[in-house]
Parts: C-alpha cells; sequence; structure tokens
C-alpha cells in the first residue's frame, strides 16, 4: 500500500506541474507585430476647410497584375513594346519623391507588386518605407494580393488572398500599414457579397469607377454617388458599407494630368511665352465645381493617376505641388490638398449627410450604349475551371500543413500556391480578359505553384499515414482527370488511392480513375473488396489533344463511402487481368433509379426527369449565338441550336448510369446519375468551337417563373434578378453564376437549380428556362484595350472546354428541404474530395501492414449548416480558424436557425488552448474594430451574444479566430 501511495503522490505532483504549465501556456496569441505608430490613419490627414470647397488631390497608379503583359514583364518593364510599364519604377521613384516632401501624399495598392519590391530593398530602404508609412505618407488602400474581380471569383479565394496580403502588410509595418479603404476602381461591374466581406473585414467604405453609364447618369442627377450598400439581408448592420462611386472614372482630368504620360507641364516663369498658371487654375477651379454638383459635401476626390502612372514620380509630384500653391493662392472658396481616400472618407464622413442605401448589385454593367460586359463571365473558361480546382487543393494543402505541422515556423511549401492563387484573382486573370500569352503565364505559374503545396501536403499525408514514423509514400496528384487522364492509373498494375475530404462533414464520392482496361480489385482498409463499375470513355474525349499521351479507354468507378471529416481514406486498386468483358450498351430509354432521367428516342434528347415518383417536364440542348465581340463583351447577332437530335449510347450499371450524346463534331456530352443520388450530372464537351461564337447549354422545363430568376453573388447569398426588357435584350440580362443559378414556380411549388464548376454567364430569358455560357472563340477585339481576339489553343489546337453542370429538380414546399441539398451539393462541388496517387509496392497486405490507411481530422462531423472555411498554419506556432453558417434566412425550417458551436475540443490532432476573434481578414481583434458611424436607415442588429464555451453562428455568419493549440500527444493533450 505504502508503495502505491508513492506512486500516486508521484503522479500528482506529475499532474499538478503539468496544469501549471498548461494554464501557463493558453496566453493572448500575437496578431501583429510591436511596430510603434506616429502619426498615421486619420491622424495624418491634412486638415480640411469647413467654410471652403476641400479638393482632395489622391495621387495614384493603378498597376495591373498582369493584362497585356506579364506580371514579372511589368514589375520589370519588359516588352515595352507591349506597353511602357515598368512597376519597380514606379515605386522607387514614389519614395524618393514622398521623402523629399512631407506634404505629399500616394495610396498603393496591390500587395502582389509591393511585396515583391520590398523583398529586394535594403535595410535601409526598408527602414525609409516604414517612416513614410508610420507618418501616413504613403498609405495602403485595397491592400490584397490583387484587385480581384467582383463577377467570376468566389468568396472564398477572395477573403484568402485579402488575408494573406494583410498579414504581410500587418507583420511589416503593424497598425499604419492597415487598409481601411476598399479601392475596386477598375473592376467591371460589381457585387454585393464584395461589400459584405469589406464591411465585415473593418473596412470604413469602397469607392469605384465602373457602374453602368445610365446608372451613372441618374446618380448624378440625384447626388447619390455615395451611398450605403446594405451588402447582406442575413447579416444585417454588419454588412454594411459606405460606397462612392468615383466622378472621372480613376484618371486625372485630362486637362491636370500631370504624369510623364501625359505632355502637360505647368509653367509659372511669368516671363515665359509658355506661363500657364492662371488657365491651369481654371481649368482645376471649373472641373471641381462642375463635380461638386453631383455630390452632397463640400469636399470632392480627384484621383491624380491611371493604369502604371507615376514611373517618374518627381515630375508628377513637382507638378501637383504647383497646383496646389496657385490653386490656394488665387482662390479663396477652394481649398486644394494632397490627400488619400481615406482622408477624403473621414471628411465625407464628419459632415454628418444622411445617405441613400442600395441593397442589390452593381451587375450587368454597361460603359455606353450597347456595350455590355457579360462576355467575361465566360471567357477562357479552362482558365476559369483550373482556378476553382487550384483553389480546392489549397484548401486541402492548408489543412493538412495545419493538422500535423503544429509548433513549426513557416508554411512549408503552401505560400507560393496561396500568392499564385491571389494573382489568379485578378480582375484581367480570372477574367478571362488578359492577352494568351499572358493566360498561359497564370497557368504555368499554378501549375508550379500546386507542385510546391503537392511536396507540402505530401510530406503532412506521410505523417498522417505512418506507423513507424518512417513513411516516405509518393503522393501523386491528376490534374487532368477532367479528360480522363492518368499517368499513375494507367501505367502502375498496383496504386493507392488516397481520398482526402476537406469538407466537415462526413461524405461519399464517386471516384473515377482512367484505365486501360482489364479486370480491377479496389480494396478499402478492411481488406473487403468493393463494388466496381467500367465505363468506357467516349470517343470525343480519346481524341481530346490533352489526351495525346493517355492510353485510357475506360474509366473505373467505385463509391468512396462515408469519408471522415478533414480526413482520407486509402483504397488499394490492383490490376487483376488484362482481360475484362466488353461493357454493354442499355436499349432503355432512361437512366437512373430513384431520380431518373428520360430520352425522346426519335431525337435522343433528354425530355423530362422524374423525381420523388413525379415527372417533370425537361429538355436541354447547346445553342450558339453568332457575336462580334472579344473578351469583355457580349453582343449576340443570332442565336439557334448546334443540331436538333442527338446520337445516344447508354451504359447502366451497379453504380452509374450513363448517356452519351453526340450533337455536332464539336459538341457531345455525358449525362449521368449515380445511385443514391438526387441530382443529375450534365458533363459537357465544346470544341473547337467555330469563329465568332458563344456556345450556351439550355435547360428548358414547364417551371412558370414569369422573368424572374436567381443567382449566386460569388458563391454565397442568392440575388433576385428581372428580364430587363429592350434594346440588347438578351446580353444585358446575362449576369455572372459563380456557383448556381435557379428558377421556382410559385404555383406549382417546384424549383429548377443548375450547380456549375467553374465561373459562367447565366439567364432565363423565357419562361421555365435557365442558360448558361460554357464556351467562346472570336477573332475580333472588343475595341477596350486588349488588342487581341480570343482565340485560345491547348496543345496546339483550339481549345476544347469540358466542364460539369449539376442539376437539381424538385418541389419546395414545407419550407423546404430543397434549398439545403443545393447548399450542401454546392459545398461538395467548391470543396471536393481530393484523390492523391501513390505506386501500390508489392501487396495490399503490405500496405496494410505499414500504413495507416483511414484518419478523420475531426472527432465528429460538424452541424450540417456549419463548415471549416478556413485552418491554416498562422504564426508563432498558431492556426487561424473560420467556422461559416453556410444557410440564409427561411432556407429552411431547421437548418436556418442560428447554431451554437463548440470549437475547442472538436479537433483529434490537437487541443485549442485558447484562441482570439478577429475581423474576417483576421488582421484585427474584432473588439478593437472602430468604424465611422454613417447616417442611413439602420436594421437591428443580430444578437451575437456568445455562450459559455461555445460561440453562436447566425445564417451567412463567418467568424474567424486565431487559436493557440497543442498536439494531443503532448503531457497536455487534455
Amino acid at each position: 500500500m505504502e508503495v502505491v501511495w508513492r506512486h500516486k503522490s508521484l503522479i500528482a505532483v506529475v499532474l499538478l506541474c503539468i496544469l501549471t504549465f498548461c494554464v501557463v501556456s493558453v496566453r493572448r496569441i500575437p496578431l501583429i507585430p510591436s511596430i510603434p505608430a506616429t502619426t498615421c490613419g486619420y491622424e495624418a490627414c491634412h486638415k480640411v476647410d469647413p467654410n471652403k470647397l476641400n479638393v482632395h488631390l489622391v495621387p495614384h497608379t493603378h498597376d495591373d497584375v498582369g493584362w497585356l503583359k506579364t506580371v514579372d514583364e511589368y514589375y520589370y518593364g519588359l516588352r515595352n513594346d507591349i506597353q511602357k510599364a515598368e512597376v519597380r519604377k514606379i515605386v522607387n521613384t514614389v519614395v524618393d519623391a514622398l521623402l523629399a516632401n512631407s506634404d505629399r501624399r500616394f495610396i498603393y495598392v496591390e500587395t502582389a507588386y509591393f511585396w515583391k519590391w520590398w523583398l529586394e530593398q535594403e535595410p535601409q530602404r526598408q527602414q525609409q518605407v516604414k517612416h513614410l508609412v508610420n507618418q501616413g505618407r504613403l498609405v495602403f488602400t485595397g491592400g490584397a494580393w490583387s484587385m480581384n474581380d467582383e463577377a467570376t471569383t468566389h468568396y472564398d479565394a477572395t477573403i484568402d488572398q485579402f488575408t494573406w496580403a494583410l498579414r504581410k502588410l500587418n507583420d511589416t509595418f503593424g497598425t499604419c500599414g492597415r487598409p481601411n479603404i476598399g479601392w475596386q476602381i477598375d473592376t467591371f461591374g460589381h457585387s454585393r457579397e464584395m461589400a459584405s466581406i469589406l464591411a465585415r473585414m473593418g473596412y470604413d467604405g469602397l469607392f469605384f469607377a465602373r457602374t453602368d453609364y445610365k446608372d451613372k447618369i441618374q446618380r448624378m442627377k440625384n447626388r447619390t454617388m455615395e451611398l450605403i450598400w446594405r451588402g447582406s439581408p442575413n447579416l444585417g448592420e454588419a454588412a454594411d458599407l459606405f460606397t462612392g462611386v468615383l466622378y472621372h472614372h480613376y484618371n486625372a482630368p485630362r486637362d491636370l494630368c500631370y504624369d510623364s504620360s501625359c505632355g502637360n507641364e505647368i509653367i509659372d516663369d511669368k516671363e515665359s511665352v509658355c506661363y500657364n498658371v492662371p488657365q491651369t487654375v481654371d481649368n482645376l477651379l471649373n472641373f471641381a465645381k462642375e463635380q461638386q454638383a453631383h455630390y452632397t459635401t463640400n469636399n470632392i476626390m480627384l484621383t491624380m493617376g491611371d493604369d502604371f502612372q507615376y514611373q517618374d514620380a518627381n515630375f508628377n509630384f513637382e507638378s501637383l505641388d504647383k497646383l496646389i500653391k496657385y490653386v490656394n493662392l488665387a482662390n479663396k472658396s477652394v481649398h486644394a490638398l494632397y490627400s488619400t481616400p481615406s482622408c477624403y472618407l473621414k471628411a465625407v464622413n464628419e459632415a454628418g449627410h444622411c445617405y441613400t442605401t442600395k441593397e442589390d448589385d452593381f451587375f450587368p454593367y454597361s460603359s455606353n450604349k450597347g456595350t455590355w460586359w457579360t462576355g467575361y463571365y465566360t471567357s477562357r473558361p479552362t482558365l476559369k475551371y483550373f482556378e476553382r480546382l487550384s483553389n480546392n487543393f489549397l484548401q486541402v494543402a492548408k489543412q493538412l500543413v495545419a493538422m500535423t505541422q503544429l509548433g513549426q515556423e513557416g508554411s512549408s511549401g503552401i505560400d507560393s500556391l496561396r500568392e499564385a492563387m491571389g494573382v489568379l484573382q485578378h480582375h484581367d486573370a480570372i477574367s478571362g480578359t488578359e492577352r494568351q500569352h499572358v493566360a498561359n503565364d497564370y497557368a504555368k505559374t499554378l501549375s508550379e505553384a500546386i507542385e510546391d503545396a503537392r511536396e507540402a501536403a505530401e510530406i503532412a499525408l506521410n505523417q498522417l499515414m505512418s506507423k513507424n514514423g518512417k513513411s516516405t509514400v509518393e503522393m501523386f496528384n491528376c490534374l487532368r482527370l477532367n479528360v480522363s487522364f492518368c499517368d499513375v492509373t494507367e501505367s502502375e498494375n498496383r496504386f493507392v488511392v488516397t481520398v482526402y475530404n476537406p469538407l466537415s462533414h462526413e461524405v461519399s464520392h464517386f471516384v473515377r480513375l482512367p484505365i486501360e482496361g482489364g479486370t480491377y480489385k479496389v480494396q478499402g482498409p478492411d481488406g473487403a473488396p468493393l463494388i466496381t463499375q467500367m465505363v468506357p470513355i467516349p470517343p470525343e474525349v480519346i481524341a481530346a489533344p490533352e489526351r495525346e499521351n493517355s492510353t485510357a479507354t475506360h474509366d473505373l468507378v467505385f463509391k468512396a463511402e462515408n469519408l471522415p471529416p478533414l480526413g482520407f481514406r486509402s483504397y488499394y486498386v490492383t490490376k487483376i487481368s488484362s482481360c475484362f468483358e466488353e461493357v454493354e450498351e442499355s436499349y432503355d430509354t432512361y437512366i437512373g433509379e430513384g431520380t431518373k432521367v428520360l430520352i425522346d428516342e426519335k431525337t435522343g434528347l433528354v425530355k423530362a426527369v422524374i423525381v420523388t415518383g413525379k415527372e417533370i417536364s425537361l429538355t436541354q440542348n447547346f445553342w450558339n449565338y453568332e457575336s462580334s465581340c472579344g473578351a469583355y463583351l457580349f453582343h449576340p447577332i443570332e442565336g439557334f441550336k448546334i443540331s436538333e437530335t442527338a446520337n445516344v449510347t447508354i451504359y447502366k450499371g451497379s453504380i452509374v448510369d450513363e448517356i452519351h450524346q453526340t450533337f455536332s463534331n464539336w459538341a457531345s456530352q455525358v449525362v449521368r446519375i449515380y445511385h443514391g443520388e438526387s441530382h443529375v450530372e450534365f458533363e459537357w464537351l465544346i470544341g473547337p468551337i467555330p469563329w465568332n461564337k458563344d456556345v450556351v447549354s439550355l435547360y428548358s422545363t414547364d417551371l412558370q417563373n414569369r422573368g424572374v430568376f436567381y443567382t449566386d453573388s460569388n458563391g454565397r447569398e442568392l440575388l433576385q434578378r428581372e428580364l430587363n426588357h429592350g434594346a440588347d435584350f438578351i446580353a444585358r440580362n446575362y449576369y455572372p453564376v459563380t456557383s448556381r443559378i435557379l428558377i421556382r414556380d410559385e404555383t406549382s411549388k417546384l424549383e429548377l437549380a443548375v450547380l456549375n464548376d467553374r465561373a459562367e454567364g447565366g439567364t432565363s430569358e423565357t419562361n421555365g428556362t435557365i442558360e448558361l455560357m460554357l464556351h467562346r472563340r472570336s477573332y475580333s477585339d472588343d475595341g477596350l484595350g486588349l488588342g487581341e481576339g480570343l482565340d485560345e489553343e491547348a496543345y496546339g489546337k483550339p481549345l476544347l472546354a469540358r466542364g460539369r453542370h449539376y442539376v437539381l429538380v424538385g418541389s419546395t414546399e414545407n419550407n423546404t428541404t430543397f434549398a439545403a441539398r443545393e447548399r450542401e451539393l454546392a459545398q461538395r462541388t467548391l470543396l471536393g474530395p481530393w484523390l492523391f496517387f501513390s505506386p501500390g509496392g508489392s501487396s495490399f497486405r503490405n500496405w496494410q501492414q505499414n500504413y495507416k490507411m483511414e484518419f478523420s481530422g475531426l472527432k465528429t462531423s460538424l452541424p450540417p449548416n456549419v463548415k471549416i472555411l478556413t485552418l491554416e498554419p498562422w504564426r508563432n506556432k498558431a492556426l487561424l480558424l473560420r467556422l461559416e453558417h453556410i444557410m440564409e434566412k427561411n432556407e429552411d425550417a431547421i437548418l436556418s436557425k442560428p447554431v451554437d458551436i463548440s470549437y475547442k475540443n472538436i479537433f483529434t490532432e490537437f487541443t485549442v488552448l485558447s484562441s482570439h476573434e478577429t475581423t474576417l481578414a483576421a488582421n484585427q481583434w474584432s473588439e478593437e474594430v472602430k468604424k465611422l458611424k454613417w447616417q442611413y436607415n439602420r436594421c437591428e442588429s443580430q444578437d451575437h451574444k456568445k455562450h459559455e464555451g461555445k460561440d453562436r453562428l447566425h445564417p451567412m455568419e463567418i467568424k474567424t479566430y486565431v487559436i493557440n493549440v497543442e498536439k494531443r500527444f503532448n503531457l497536455c493533450r487534455g
């Protein structure tokens, strides 16, 4: 007994020490470095005169992160025969000019360029810049990695690229490097979700230049160029944002542009015949009074800059010095001053005006009569797909690194993919409005970055799979599975497929593996063989140039059931024989079991679906528009069907039924239903298409939606659209569809929803229809600066594009679970299970003995209306965690309710010791946010009361935390 007592005493002492250590470990997590602020932010603003018209001169440059030239060509000043632009010269000369005169101000926007420049600088130069930032003379505005497009980007990737860029600024400059103004001056229309994102990141306002010309005329007339944008009906005041429309695009008035590219100069030598001070002063006064007539306060903002200006900043600033001097000397009613968008906003706020509100978005955009910027919603469809695929992998890699490299500094190879994805969000990147050689460079950069991240993911997976700490399994990606090509599955007789599930819930996934043919056995972790099915690859896919090195003739299909959340399951595949039975065609006129698709025997086209025993009319066909526009615009001249019929082959099996359709020599499709699924996949293959064609997929039903349809805003909340009749009817009714488009029949309570695997343009042009544009080709240029047509090639041939639509038809009665099904499917479409491929070694038994074949990062699935949006390595051995409520108000009787979530003890690999909530961008503690207040019609704020040990998530809410964690195998594992 004494021995036992002594052991118990010893254990008690050890436990006491452990407990003490654990308590000490729970600490406040540093978010920003301790860089002392001097006078920055609103305190650094020059004083305005309340009794005068204050003309805020804002020196700026707009530096496209690729457009006519690649990122590096722009940065280093290469290929100036295309465009004279050298970004490093801009930053260098601006810094010198600011150092020369403390009165001057300048804003910089694109962190991708600034960070590239910063890393090249000597410590002394860096210190000079910190001095300018700390005094509010160099002000970061916008501050994202790139000025992102707002039509074709997904909210997930937008938040990521802001977070990464703002982290760089925070780490380097502290509070004074924190942007508080959105600066989306060159994007081709503006999404409501973007306003919501900026508001929840703690921004005080947003300025942009491009809005529909008719809307701008009306706003100028009504003096509503500035407004409060209500970014979310679900989030209320938390998503409201002051928004201003710039008066004169984003460039300086023609006669007041003093960049070296403009040819203007202020001659203040009175003895010179070129003396022009009075004329210059009059030019500014006249322009200022003209602009002031359309705004509500005695403050106006003049944007003194343009694309890639200030390459000789000293000349520009010396001219602005003179302009300010002589205007203030000549006129007692006008006060000209160096300013920034932040300082302008502060002055407007202090005026105390009451503003109108806006609750929808700024799409579509037309710059003048007949020019609808709606073609870019679809331009470069394969790049849009590659960006979405890359985002999927980035989230997978971040999760894996976060769960395995706890306590290690650095991010193990994922940074390059973070930055490449940040570049791809640029409004001349994912939008498809860049030149061809630039698009090629974007794709190359993404490919190289994915490889870096793959290496990081491989290391992480080996840690999770290892049974002896010595795992060195190779993990390969197959990025061309959409065209049934994978080196590993085609060349290896034994291989392992590790299916990683990045979602916060168990999901099942149908795995398709390109193989040469033969007989295969698939085994899961328990060794039991799975049911498999062989499906022929359509001949149109086999002939695709992307498959020039592929020998696969069939897809091997099996179901990976109930994949663990934030986890994986490995499947061992063995080729048993080179011989196999040919897959027989079916002569049925339908596919599916529960949900069925019916085929018209005469035409070979889809004619109806059967859902829960009810037959609903649904037809689908491809159309094309004769078009005369390039990458930006959509200007349809005439539309017609590609074919009235399709050649059809049907295959039915134990896992999936498929209809293979051929419409023409450049349009084919596979319609499929996996057993147990309620949606239908339409996997289309389009190309090479003839010149000047815009190709669409048209779904038609008997639903009476009467000109009303719904599209998502950057993959989140739905917006109601109504057909706008008049000239250019088709083009003006196209809207960006990032994740889904749907129509509803309020009488029959039926709904048709189509989800897409990349951004596309869409509409509901006639009753009961949904139309999505798939592919475009044009030899014409829009005349908007690109200087070339949209004629893409891949592998030396005109571009083919292959993609998927996921179609859901059903009843919306009983406050419906239908919306929840759409949301769940959208999650799987955005962040699908990721497949890693490995050579299989000697045998299944050997693999099973040496490697763990199953892992879950969560102890259990999260509630169905909650997901982990972000889990990634942060700084100081901490992690970044975002939790998201995926439902909108009133979408579902149960799942649209607020939900309490406890995240402290849900992870299997670590325990959360402490956490601290931040803004959406994770660059400021949430309780420290102090935003400007505005007068407008406010709604009641939501109840965000915290419950002990839990956080409450409301519909569409995202909460962001920096969490301090500890590995579970430590003494303090809990």
